[in-house]
Protein backbone atom coordinates (compact mmCIF):
# COMPACT_ATOMS: atom_id res chain seq x y z
CA UNK A 1 0.00 0.00 0.00
CA UNK A 2 1.52 3.26 -1.13
CA UNK A 3 2.01 5.91 1.55
CA UNK A 4 -0.41 8.81 1.53
CA UNK A 5 1.00 11.91 -0.08
CA UNK A 6 1.05 15.00 2.13
CA UNK A 7 -1.55 17.60 1.28
CA UNK A 8 -0.20 20.15 -1.11
CA UNK A 9 0.11 23.63 0.24
CA UNK A 10 -1.95 26.32 -1.46
CA UNK A 11 0.44 28.59 -3.35
CA UNK A 12 0.55 32.13 -2.13
CA UNK A 13 0.73 34.88 -4.69
CA UNK A 14 3.81 36.93 -4.01
CA UNK A 15 3.19 40.51 -3.01
CA UNK A 16 4.78 43.16 -5.19
CA UNK A 17 7.46 45.11 -3.40
CA UNK A 18 6.39 48.54 -2.25
CA UNK A 19 8.17 51.56 -3.52
CA UNK A 20 10.75 52.93 -1.10
CA UNK A 21 9.75 56.00 0.82
CA UNK A 22 11.75 59.08 0.03
CA UNK A 23 14.20 59.87 2.81
CA UNK A 24 13.31 62.71 5.09
CA UNK A 25 15.91 65.12 6.30
CA UNK A 26 17.08 65.00 9.89
CA UNK A 27 15.93 61.36 10.52
CA UNK A 28 17.15 60.01 13.85
CA UNK A 29 18.15 56.31 13.72
CA UNK A 30 15.83 54.12 15.76
CA UNK A 31 16.70 51.09 17.92
CA UNK A 32 15.29 48.76 15.23
CA UNK A 33 17.65 50.17 12.62
CA UNK A 34 20.70 49.78 14.89
CA UNK A 35 19.70 46.17 15.73
CA UNK A 36 19.40 45.30 12.04
CA UNK A 37 22.86 46.72 11.38
CA UNK A 38 24.37 44.71 14.22
CA UNK A 39 22.67 41.52 12.95
CA UNK A 40 24.06 42.04 9.46
CA UNK A 41 27.52 42.62 10.90
CA UNK A 42 27.25 39.41 12.97
CA UNK A 43 26.20 37.36 9.93
CA UNK A 44 29.09 38.76 7.90
CA UNK A 45 31.55 37.97 10.70
CA UNK A 46 30.19 34.41 11.02
CA UNK A 47 30.51 33.81 7.27
CA UNK A 48 34.08 35.10 7.32
CA UNK A 49 34.97 32.84 10.25
CA UNK A 50 33.42 29.76 8.62
CA UNK A 51 35.21 30.49 5.36
CA UNK A 52 38.53 30.81 7.17
CA UNK A 53 37.99 27.56 9.11
CA UNK A 54 37.00 25.71 5.93
CA UNK A 55 40.14 26.96 4.21
CA UNK A 56 42.28 25.84 7.14
CA UNK A 57 40.61 22.40 7.14
CA UNK A 58 41.21 21.97 3.41
CA UNK A 59 44.81 23.08 3.78
CA UNK A 60 45.32 20.70 6.71
CA UNK A 61 43.88 17.77 4.76
CA UNK A 62 46.13 18.54 1.82
CA UNK A 63 49.23 18.75 3.98
CA UNK A 64 48.36 15.86 6.36
CA UNK A 65 51.39 13.62 6.87
CA UNK A 66 51.33 10.13 5.37
CA UNK A 67 50.86 7.20 7.79
CA UNK A 68 54.03 6.06 9.51
CA UNK A 69 55.87 3.29 7.67
CA UNK A 70 53.41 3.44 4.77
CA UNK A 71 55.83 1.39 2.67
CA UNK A 72 55.11 -1.75 4.71
CA UNK A 73 51.33 -1.40 4.83
CA UNK A 74 50.79 -3.91 2.02
CA UNK A 75 53.71 -6.19 2.92
CA UNK A 76 51.93 -9.51 3.35
CA UNK A 77 53.13 -12.86 4.70
CA UNK A 78 53.54 -14.08 1.12
CA UNK A 79 56.90 -12.30 1.05
CA UNK A 80 58.37 -15.07 3.20
CA UNK A 81 58.15 -17.27 0.10
CA UNK A 82 61.16 -15.38 -1.27
CA UNK A 83 63.19 -16.46 1.78
CA UNK A 84 62.09 -20.06 1.33
CA UNK A 85 62.95 -20.00 -2.36
CA UNK A 86 66.41 -18.59 -1.68
CA UNK A 87 67.23 -20.97 1.17
CA UNK A 88 66.29 -24.04 -0.88
CA UNK A 89 68.87 -23.03 -3.49
CA UNK A 90 71.56 -23.50 -0.84
CA UNK A 91 70.09 -26.57 0.84
CA UNK A 92 69.43 -28.47 -2.40
CA UNK A 93 72.68 -27.37 -4.04
CA UNK A 94 74.77 -28.76 -1.20
CA UNK A 95 73.31 -32.23 -1.71
CA UNK A 96 73.72 -32.50 -5.47
CA UNK A 97 75.32 -35.81 -6.54
CA UNK A 98 77.97 -33.96 -8.52
CA UNK A 99 81.36 -32.62 -7.48
CA UNK A 100 81.61 -29.01 -8.66
CA UNK A 101 84.53 -26.91 -7.37
CA UNK A 102 83.31 -23.95 -5.35
CA UNK A 103 79.68 -25.15 -5.28
CA UNK A 104 79.56 -25.41 -1.50
CA UNK A 105 80.98 -21.92 -1.08
CA UNK A 106 78.35 -20.51 -3.42
CA UNK A 107 75.65 -22.36 -1.50
CA UNK A 108 76.93 -20.92 1.77
CA UNK A 109 76.78 -17.42 0.28
CA UNK A 110 73.21 -18.00 -0.89
CA UNK A 111 72.30 -19.24 2.58
CA UNK A 112 73.75 -16.04 4.08
CA UNK A 113 71.58 -14.07 1.66
CA UNK A 114 68.50 -15.97 2.80
CA UNK A 115 69.38 -15.29 6.45
CA UNK A 116 69.74 -11.56 5.74
CA UNK A 117 66.44 -11.53 3.84
CA UNK A 118 64.74 -13.29 6.74
CA UNK A 119 65.97 -10.72 9.26
CA UNK A 120 64.85 -7.82 7.05
CA UNK A 121 61.42 -9.35 6.53
CA UNK A 122 60.92 -10.13 10.21
CA UNK A 123 61.64 -6.48 11.00
CA UNK A 124 59.39 -5.18 8.24
CA UNK A 125 56.54 -7.48 9.23
CA UNK A 126 56.88 -6.37 12.87
CA UNK A 127 56.46 -2.77 11.70
CA UNK A 128 53.49 -3.87 9.60
CA UNK A 129 51.74 -5.37 12.63
CA UNK A 130 52.63 -2.38 14.81
CA UNK A 131 51.47 0.41 12.50
CA UNK A 132 48.94 -1.29 10.20
CA UNK A 133 47.02 -3.75 12.32
CA UNK A 134 43.85 -3.21 10.30
CA UNK A 135 45.59 -4.42 7.17
CA UNK A 136 47.18 -7.34 9.02
CA UNK A 137 43.75 -8.45 10.23
CA UNK A 138 42.39 -8.05 6.71
CA UNK A 139 45.08 -10.45 5.47
CA UNK A 140 43.84 -13.07 7.95
CA UNK A 141 40.34 -12.85 6.48
CA UNK A 142 41.50 -12.93 2.86
CA UNK A 143 41.25 -16.50 1.47
CA UNK A 144 44.07 -15.76 -0.96
CA UNK A 145 46.41 -14.31 1.69
CA UNK A 146 45.70 -16.06 5.01
CA UNK A 147 47.33 -19.39 4.04
CA UNK A 148 50.61 -17.59 3.43
CA UNK A 149 51.05 -17.34 7.20
CA UNK A 150 52.42 -20.86 6.85
CA UNK A 151 55.32 -19.38 4.88
CA UNK A 152 56.74 -17.76 8.03
CA UNK A 153 57.18 -21.19 9.59
CA UNK A 154 58.78 -22.66 6.48
CA UNK A 155 61.11 -19.69 6.05
CA UNK A 156 62.40 -20.11 9.62
CA UNK A 157 62.83 -23.86 9.12
CA UNK A 158 64.57 -23.57 5.74
CA UNK A 159 67.09 -21.01 6.99
CA UNK A 160 67.65 -22.96 10.21
CA UNK A 161 68.23 -26.20 8.32
CA UNK A 162 70.60 -24.41 5.97
CA UNK A 163 72.67 -23.32 8.96
CA UNK A 164 73.57 -26.97 9.65
CA UNK A 165 73.84 -27.97 5.99
CA UNK A 166 76.14 -25.20 4.69
CA UNK A 167 76.05 -22.25 7.10
CA UNK A 168 78.33 -24.01 9.56
CA UNK A 169 81.19 -23.51 7.09
CA UNK A 170 81.02 -19.78 7.78
CA UNK A 171 79.66 -19.43 11.33
CA UNK A 172 81.03 -22.61 12.90
CA UNK A 173 79.23 -25.73 14.08
CA UNK A 174 78.27 -24.53 17.61
CA UNK A 175 76.68 -21.35 16.26
CA UNK A 176 74.94 -23.32 13.51
CA UNK A 177 73.48 -25.78 16.02
CA UNK A 178 72.28 -22.95 18.26
CA UNK A 179 70.75 -21.04 15.34
CA UNK A 180 69.00 -24.10 13.95
CA UNK A 181 67.69 -25.05 17.39
CA UNK A 182 66.07 -21.64 17.81
CA UNK A 183 64.69 -21.43 14.27
CA UNK A 184 63.53 -25.05 14.22
CA UNK A 185 61.69 -24.65 17.53
CA UNK A 186 60.05 -21.37 16.53
CA UNK A 187 59.24 -22.58 13.02
CA UNK A 188 57.71 -25.82 14.26
CA UNK A 189 55.51 -24.13 16.85
CA UNK A 190 54.34 -21.50 14.36
CA UNK A 191 53.78 -24.17 11.73
CA UNK A 192 51.64 -26.32 14.00
CA UNK A 193 49.61 -23.28 15.05
CA UNK A 194 49.11 -22.24 11.42
CA UNK A 195 48.19 -25.80 10.42
CA UNK A 196 45.33 -25.69 12.94
CA UNK A 197 44.24 -22.04 12.90
CA UNK A 198 44.33 -21.20 9.20
CA UNK A 199 42.22 -24.18 8.07
CA UNK A 200 39.73 -23.23 10.81
CA UNK A 201 39.50 -19.72 9.36
CA UNK A 202 39.07 -21.17 5.88
CA UNK A 203 36.18 -23.34 7.04
CA UNK A 204 34.56 -20.68 9.23
CA UNK A 205 34.93 -17.64 6.99
CA UNK A 206 35.78 -18.77 3.47
CA UNK A 207 33.92 -20.77 0.86
CA UNK A 208 34.92 -24.17 -0.47
CA UNK A 209 34.56 -22.99 -4.05
CA UNK A 210 37.34 -20.47 -3.32
CA UNK A 211 39.84 -23.32 -2.77
CA UNK A 212 43.21 -22.72 -4.38
CA UNK A 213 46.67 -24.29 -4.09
CA UNK A 214 47.67 -21.73 -1.45
CA UNK A 215 45.38 -23.57 0.97
CA UNK A 216 48.11 -26.23 1.13
CA UNK A 217 50.68 -23.85 2.63
CA UNK A 218 49.70 -24.05 6.32
CA UNK A 219 49.34 -27.84 6.32
CA UNK A 220 52.68 -28.38 4.56
CA UNK A 221 54.65 -26.51 7.23
CA UNK A 222 54.78 -29.51 9.63
CA UNK A 223 56.19 -31.60 6.77
CA UNK A 224 59.12 -29.19 6.49
CA UNK A 225 59.73 -29.66 10.22
CA UNK A 226 59.62 -33.43 9.70
CA UNK A 227 62.19 -33.26 6.90
CA UNK A 228 64.65 -30.94 8.68
CA UNK A 229 64.26 -32.14 12.26
CA UNK A 230 66.57 -35.17 11.81
CA UNK A 231 69.47 -32.76 11.21
CA UNK A 232 69.47 -32.03 14.95
CA UNK A 233 69.53 -35.69 16.06
CA UNK A 234 73.35 -36.05 16.18
CA UNK A 235 73.51 -33.04 18.51
CA UNK A 236 71.11 -34.52 21.09
CA UNK A 237 72.01 -36.97 23.84
CA UNK A 238 71.79 -40.58 22.71
CA UNK A 239 68.81 -42.67 23.64
CA UNK A 240 65.36 -41.36 24.42
CA UNK A 241 65.90 -37.70 23.36
CA UNK A 242 66.86 -38.77 19.85
CA UNK A 243 64.08 -41.33 19.61
CA UNK A 244 61.54 -38.79 20.79
CA UNK A 245 62.54 -36.17 18.23
CA UNK A 246 62.61 -38.69 15.38
CA UNK A 247 59.17 -40.05 16.21
CA UNK A 248 57.79 -36.53 16.65
CA UNK A 249 59.05 -35.73 13.17
CA UNK A 250 57.37 -38.89 11.92
CA UNK A 251 54.11 -37.81 13.58
CA UNK A 252 54.29 -34.41 11.85
CA UNK A 253 54.98 -36.26 8.60
CA UNK A 254 51.72 -38.16 9.02
CA UNK A 255 49.68 -35.14 10.11
CA UNK A 256 50.81 -33.07 7.14
CA UNK A 257 50.44 -35.90 4.64
CA UNK A 258 46.88 -36.77 5.67
CA UNK A 259 45.85 -33.10 5.76
CA UNK A 260 47.24 -32.71 2.24
CA UNK A 261 45.23 -35.71 1.06
CA UNK A 262 42.11 -33.97 2.38
CA UNK A 263 42.95 -30.70 0.61
CA UNK A 264 43.89 -32.06 -2.82
CA UNK A 265 40.38 -33.23 -3.83
CA UNK A 266 39.01 -29.75 -3.01
CA UNK A 267 41.64 -28.19 -5.22
CA UNK A 268 41.20 -30.54 -8.14
CA UNK A 269 37.43 -30.26 -7.82
CA UNK A 270 37.65 -26.52 -8.35
CA UNK A 271 40.01 -26.92 -11.31
CA UNK A 272 37.77 -29.50 -12.97
CA UNK A 273 34.28 -28.29 -12.06
CA UNK A 274 34.52 -24.80 -10.61
CA UNK A 275 35.77 -21.46 -11.82
CA UNK A 276 39.25 -21.10 -13.24
CA UNK A 277 42.03 -19.69 -11.10
CA UNK A 278 42.83 -16.01 -11.58
CA UNK A 279 45.85 -15.54 -13.81
CA UNK A 280 47.95 -14.23 -10.91
CA UNK A 281 47.28 -17.41 -8.91
CA UNK A 282 48.15 -19.84 -11.70
CA UNK A 283 51.81 -20.20 -10.57
CA UNK A 284 50.52 -21.49 -7.22
CA UNK A 285 49.69 -24.77 -8.94
CA UNK A 286 53.36 -25.56 -8.36
CA UNK A 287 52.66 -25.55 -4.62
CA UNK A 288 51.22 -29.05 -4.96
CA UNK A 289 54.79 -30.21 -5.58
CA UNK A 290 55.70 -29.06 -2.05
CA UNK A 291 54.08 -31.81 0.01
CA UNK A 292 55.07 -34.40 -2.61
CA UNK A 293 58.75 -33.50 -2.74
CA UNK A 294 59.02 -32.63 0.94
CA UNK A 295 57.43 -35.89 2.08
CA UNK A 296 59.88 -37.82 -0.12
CA UNK A 297 62.71 -35.80 1.41
CA UNK A 298 61.41 -36.53 4.92
CA UNK A 299 61.10 -40.27 4.27
CA UNK A 300 64.72 -40.39 3.12
CA UNK A 301 65.82 -38.28 6.09
CA UNK A 302 64.18 -40.80 8.43
CA UNK A 303 66.04 -43.61 6.68
CA UNK A 304 69.35 -41.77 7.14
CA UNK A 305 68.74 -41.07 10.83
CA UNK A 306 66.97 -44.23 12.04
CA UNK A 307 70.01 -46.57 12.27
CA UNK A 308 71.51 -46.12 15.72
CA UNK A 309 68.45 -44.23 16.97
CA UNK A 310 65.65 -46.79 16.67
CA UNK A 311 65.93 -50.51 17.38
CA UNK A 312 65.34 -53.14 14.74
CA UNK A 313 63.19 -53.81 12.82
CA UNK A 314 62.13 -50.14 12.78
CA UNK A 315 65.42 -48.81 11.49
CA UNK A 316 65.43 -51.13 8.49
CA UNK A 317 61.73 -50.46 8.04
CA UNK A 318 62.45 -46.76 7.55
CA UNK A 319 65.10 -47.62 4.95
CA UNK A 320 62.60 -49.67 2.97
CA UNK A 321 59.87 -47.06 3.44
CA UNK A 322 62.07 -44.34 1.91
CA UNK A 323 62.13 -46.14 -1.44
CA UNK A 324 58.70 -47.75 -1.37
CA UNK A 325 57.07 -44.42 -0.59
CA UNK A 326 59.40 -42.01 -2.35
CA UNK A 327 59.49 -43.53 -5.84
CA UNK A 328 55.73 -43.45 -6.60
CA UNK A 329 55.29 -40.05 -4.96
CA UNK A 330 58.11 -38.47 -6.95
CA UNK A 331 56.55 -40.03 -10.04
CA UNK A 332 53.25 -38.28 -9.33
CA UNK A 333 55.17 -35.07 -8.65
CA UNK A 334 56.66 -35.21 -12.14
CA UNK A 335 53.20 -35.77 -13.62
CA UNK A 336 51.85 -32.77 -11.73
CA UNK A 337 54.84 -30.70 -12.82
CA UNK A 338 53.93 -31.23 -16.48
CA UNK A 339 50.25 -30.47 -15.79
CA UNK A 340 51.01 -27.28 -13.86
CA UNK A 341 53.57 -26.09 -16.41
CA UNK A 342 51.01 -26.47 -19.21
CA UNK A 343 48.48 -24.34 -17.31
CA UNK A 344 51.13 -21.71 -16.60
CA UNK A 345 52.02 -21.51 -20.29
CA UNK A 346 48.34 -21.06 -21.14
CA UNK A 347 47.99 -18.33 -18.50
CA UNK A 348 51.07 -16.59 -19.82
CA UNK A 349 49.56 -16.50 -23.30
CA UNK A 350 46.44 -14.94 -21.81
CA UNK A 351 48.39 -12.08 -20.30
CA UNK A 352 49.65 -13.31 -16.92
CA UNK A 353 52.20 -10.84 -15.60
CA UNK A 354 54.66 -11.04 -12.73
CA UNK A 355 53.35 -11.32 -9.19
CA UNK A 356 54.87 -12.53 -5.94
CA UNK A 357 53.21 -15.87 -6.69
CA UNK A 358 56.13 -16.50 -9.08
CA UNK A 359 58.07 -17.62 -5.98
CA UNK A 360 55.84 -20.70 -6.03
CA UNK A 361 58.13 -21.92 -8.83
CA UNK A 362 61.09 -22.18 -6.42
CA UNK A 363 60.64 -23.90 -3.06
CA UNK A 364 58.27 -26.67 -4.26
CA UNK A 365 60.63 -27.57 -7.09
CA UNK A 366 63.50 -27.48 -4.61
CA UNK A 367 61.78 -30.06 -2.42
CA UNK A 368 61.59 -32.35 -5.44
CA UNK A 369 65.33 -31.85 -5.89
CA UNK A 370 66.07 -32.90 -2.32
CA UNK A 371 63.64 -35.81 -2.68
CA UNK A 372 65.43 -37.03 -5.80
CA UNK A 373 68.79 -36.63 -4.03
CA UNK A 374 67.55 -38.84 -1.20
CA UNK A 375 66.34 -41.51 -3.61
CA UNK A 376 69.70 -41.38 -5.39
CA UNK A 377 71.44 -42.10 -2.07
CA UNK A 378 69.22 -45.05 -1.17
CA UNK A 379 68.89 -46.65 -4.61
CA UNK A 380 72.28 -45.69 -6.06
CA UNK A 381 70.61 -45.26 -9.44
CA UNK A 382 71.91 -42.81 -12.01
CA UNK A 383 68.30 -42.08 -12.96
CA UNK A 384 67.65 -40.18 -9.75
CA UNK A 385 71.01 -38.41 -9.88
CA UNK A 386 70.21 -37.02 -13.31
CA UNK A 387 66.68 -36.18 -12.20
CA UNK A 388 68.06 -34.17 -9.28
CA UNK A 389 70.40 -32.25 -11.60
CA UNK A 390 67.65 -31.51 -14.12
CA UNK A 391 65.25 -30.29 -11.45
CA UNK A 392 67.97 -28.16 -9.88
CA UNK A 393 68.58 -26.47 -13.23
CA UNK A 394 64.85 -25.71 -13.40
CA UNK A 395 65.00 -24.39 -9.83
CA UNK A 396 67.86 -22.02 -10.68
CA UNK A 397 66.03 -20.67 -13.72
CA UNK A 398 62.86 -20.10 -11.70
CA UNK A 399 64.79 -18.37 -8.90
CA UNK A 400 66.56 -16.03 -11.32
CA UNK A 401 63.26 -14.98 -12.91
CA UNK A 402 61.50 -14.44 -9.58
CA UNK A 403 64.45 -12.63 -7.99
CA UNK A 404 64.97 -10.32 -10.98
CA UNK A 405 61.35 -9.20 -11.11
CA UNK A 406 61.16 -8.85 -7.33
CA UNK A 407 64.20 -6.58 -7.18
CA UNK A 408 62.88 -4.53 -10.09
CA UNK A 409 59.49 -4.20 -8.40
CA UNK A 410 61.11 -3.11 -5.15
CA UNK A 411 63.23 -0.48 -6.89
CA UNK A 412 60.22 0.93 -8.75
CA UNK A 413 57.99 0.66 -5.69
CA UNK A 414 55.32 -1.25 -7.62
CA UNK A 415 55.40 -4.32 -5.36
CA UNK A 416 54.92 -2.30 -2.18
CA UNK A 417 52.16 -0.09 -3.55
CA UNK A 418 48.63 -0.81 -2.45
CA UNK A 419 45.74 -1.54 -4.78
CA UNK A 420 44.62 1.44 -6.81
CA UNK A 421 41.88 3.55 -5.35
CA UNK A 422 39.33 5.41 -7.37
CA UNK A 423 39.54 9.18 -7.07
CA UNK A 424 36.50 10.40 -5.16
CA UNK A 425 34.14 12.69 -7.04
CA UNK A 426 34.32 16.34 -5.95
CA UNK A 427 31.53 17.37 -3.61
CA UNK A 428 29.02 19.76 -5.10
CA UNK A 429 29.46 23.26 -3.72
CA UNK A 430 26.50 24.83 -1.93
CA UNK A 431 25.89 28.54 -1.72
CA UNK A 432 25.00 30.16 1.57
CA UNK A 433 21.81 32.19 1.45
CA UNK A 434 20.62 34.66 4.03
Amino acid sequence: MAPLAPPSATPTTPTAPTAPTAPTAHVTPTASTASTARTAETIETTETTETTEAARTTEGAATAPAPRWASVRHLGPNWYASVMGTAIIANAGAGLPLAIPGLRTVCAAVWALSLAALLVLLTARALHWTHHRDQARAHLLDPAMAPFYGCLSMALLAVGGGALIVGRDWIGLPAAVALDTVLFTAGTLIGLAAAAAVPYLMVARHRIDEASPVWLLPVVAPMVSAALGPLLLPHLPAGEPRQTLLLLCYAMFGASLLATLVMLPLLFGRLALGSALPLALTPTLFLVLGPLGQSTTAANAFADAAPGVLPEPYARGFEAFAVLYGVPVIGFALLWLVFAAALVVRARRRGMGFAMTFWAFTFPVGTCVTGAEGLARHTDLALFRWLALALYALLLAAWLVAAFHTVRGLVSGALLAGPGRATPAPRQATARTT
